[in-house]
C-alpha cells in the first residue's frame, strides 16, 4: 500500500495504516493543510470559496465528502460540482472567482488509488514551491479550525460539465458544423468513469449523431486497466476491427487524457494526440509547441515544418504549463494522451482535444489512419533499470552524460541525449532505486536497441 506527495497533488491507496496509505486521517489532514494553505495565500479574505469535484471512483464520495467538511470547519465555503473532471474543475475555479480547487481523482491509477489534485486560484496545479509549502503545513499540522459561527458553508452545482460542453463549442478552431457534415460514426471508451457522462453530450453537441459507448456507467468499477494504453483497449479495438466507426475515443477516469484508435482498429498512439492537434493549430498561425522531455519528436518536427520553434519542458504538467507561459505556446502537452490549449486554460483536456481534432479530421476528409500516416513515424521504447539502494543515482547520471557530452544532452530532468534521428531520456525515481529509460527511434527494434545499449552503459558504471 502506498501513500506518495509529490507535485502532481497527494495520491494513495484506500485504506491500511495512516501516513502509509491515503486513509480518511489522511485525506483530513492534507485538506486542511490545503485550506491553511490556501489562507495564507489569501490573508485579507474573510470567506474563502474552494471549488471541488470529483471521478467515479468508489472511494470518490467518501473522500469528497471528508474534504469538502474539513474545508468547511476551516471556516471556507465549498463549491461542490459533483461527478466532474479534472479540466471541468480546472476552469470551475476562475468562472467562479474560487481561491483554488481540489480534483479527487487517481487519474489513470486502478480503483484502489484515489488523490487529492491541488489547484490555485486561476485553476492550474500548485507550483512545486507551494507543494513544499503545503507539505510542512501537513508534517506539523499547522491548522486552526473555525468557530461554530464562522464554519463554512456548503453548495452544489451541477451544472459545469454541460458548461464545459459550449466553452468547448466556443472556442477557435472548433466547428461543430464542419463536424456534423461529415458524419462521424464513434465508439468510445469512458472506463467506468465521468467520461460515460460527459463525452457523448459533447460528441452530440459537436454534431457526432452515431455515438456508442462502451464502459459507459460510471460506477468507479473498472472494466479493464484505466491507463489508456493499447494493452488496456482490447474491447474496443476488436469493436473497431469490425469496421463500423470512423474513430475510436478513449479517456481516462478523470478525462484528462485522450487517445484515439483509428477506423481499422489501429491505434492512433497516445503520443500522436498531440502531435495531430498541434499540426491543426499551427496551420491556423504560426506558433511555438512544449511538451515534455519523454515526449515523441514528432511534435518538433511537425513545429518546425510550420515555421515555429519546439521547447522541452521537465516531466509533469506543472513544468509544461510554465515552459509555455515563457515561450507563448500556442499549443503543447505531454505525450500521454494530454493536450494543452492555452486559449481555452493551462490544463489538460480531453473534451478541448476532441472538439479540435474532429474539426482537424472533418476538414482533412480523410481517414484517421490515413492522417495519422502524414505524421513523421517514431516508436517509443520505455524501461527501467533497478539499482542497489546503496548507489548514488545523480552521479551515475552526471557520467552518461559526460560519456555523450558530444551529443546534444539535456539534464533539466535526468539526462536525456539527442541524437540526429533518436534520443534517450533517463530519470530517476523519487521513492525507489530505480532509472527509468525512455528512448525513441525510427522503429521498435532500433528504439529497444537503443534502450539496451544504454541500460549496459549504465551497468558498467554501476559496477564501477
Amino acid at each position: 500500500m502506498t501513500l506518495i506527495k509529490s507535485i502532481s497533488g497527494i495520491r494513495g491507496t484506500i485504506g491500511g495504516q495512516t501516513s502509509e496509505n491515503l486513509t480518511p486521517i489522511d485525506a483530513v489532514k492534507f485538506a486542511a493543510a490545503y485550506g491553511t494553505f490556501i489562507k495564507k495565500r489569501n490573508p485579507s479574505k474573510d470567506k474563502i470559496s474552494v471549488v471541488i469535484g470529483r471521478d467515479a471512483r468508489i472511494s470518490g464520495t467518501m473522500v469528497s465528502s471528508l474534504v469538502a467538511n474539513t474545508l468547511i470547519g476551516l471556516g471556507w465555503d465549498v463549491l461542490d460540482i459533483g461527478l466532474s473532471t479534472t479540466p471541468t474543475v480546472e476552469l470551475a475555479v476562475p468562472w467562479t472567482q474560487a481561491a483554488g480547487g481540489i480534483i479527487i481523482t487517481a487519474s489513470h491509477n486502478p480503483a484502489q488509488w484515489n488523490a487529492l489534485k491541488l489547484l490555485n486560484h486561476l485553476g492550474e496545479f500548485i507550483s512545486d514551491a507551494d507543494g513544499k509549502d503545503l507539505l510542512a503545513i501537513a508534517e506539523n499540522q499547522d491548522f486552526s479550525f473555525a468557530e461554530v459561527h464562522d464554519l463554512g458553508e456548503y453548495k452544489e452545482d451541477h451544472s459545469f460539465l454541460d458548461q464545459h460542453i459550449q466553452h468547448v463549442l466556443g472556442l477557435r478552431g472548433v466547428h461543430a458544423d464542419q463536424i456534423s457534415k461529415a458524419n462521424f460514426r464513434v465508439l468510445v471508451d469512458a472506463v467506468n468513469s465521468t467520461g460515460g457522462i460527459v463525452v457523448p453530450d459533447l460528441l452530440r453537441a459537436l454534431g457526432v449523431n452515431h455515438v456508442d459507448v462502451i464502459y459507459g456507467e460510471p460506477t468507479g468499477h473498472f472494466a479493464h486497466n484505466p491507463e489508456p494504453l493499447p494493452e488496456n483497449l482490447g474491447a474496443m479495438i476488436s469493436k473497431m476491427k469490425e469496421g463500423n466507426y470512423d474513430l475510436g475515443i478513449v479517456v481516462d477516469p478523470d478525462v484528462d487524457r485522450l487517445c484515439f484508435i483509428s477506423e481499422d482498429g489501429t491505434p492512433f498512439g497516445e503520443e500522436y494526440t498531440l502531435v495531430a492537434i498541434a499540426d491543426y493549430i499551427l496551420s491556423l498561425g504560426k506558433g511555438n509547441t512544449v511538451s515534455n522531455l519523454s515526449s515523441t519528436r514528432a511534435l518538433r518536427d511537425v513545429t518546425e515544418k510550420h515555421g515555429g520553434t519546439y521547447f522541452a519542458a521537465a516531466v509533469g504538467e506543472v513544468n509544461v504549463v510554465n515552459q509555455m507561459k515563457v515561450q507563448k505556446a500556442v499549443i503543447g502537452g505531454e505525450g500521454n494522451g494530454g493536450v494543452i490549449f492555452p486559449e481555452s486554460h493551462y490544463g489538460r483536456d480531453a473534451l478541448v482535444g476532441i472538439g479540435l481534432f474532429l474539426t482537424y479530421l472533418a476538414q482533412k476528409g480523410i481517414k484517421t489512419s490515413e492522417l495519422r500516416a502524414t505524421f513523421p513515424s517514431y516508436v517509443i521504447s520505455k524501461n527501467k533499470i533497478e539499482l542497489s539502494a546503496d548507489l548514488n543515482v545523480d552521479l551515475i547520471l552526471s557520467t552518461v552524460a559526460e560519456k555523450y557530452k558530444d551529443q546534444q544532452v539535456n539534464t533539466i530532468d535526468g539526462v536525456k541525449i539527442d541524437f540526429p534521428d533518436r534520443w534517450i531520456h533517463l530519470r530517476k525515481s523519487n521513492t525507489e532505486p530505480i532509472i527509468r529509460i525512455y528512448a525513441e527511434a525510427p522503429n521498435e527494434e532500433e528504439a529497444n536497441t537503443l534502450a539496451q545499449q544504454i541500460i549496459q552503459v549504465i551497468e558498467e558504471i554501476a559496477a564501477k
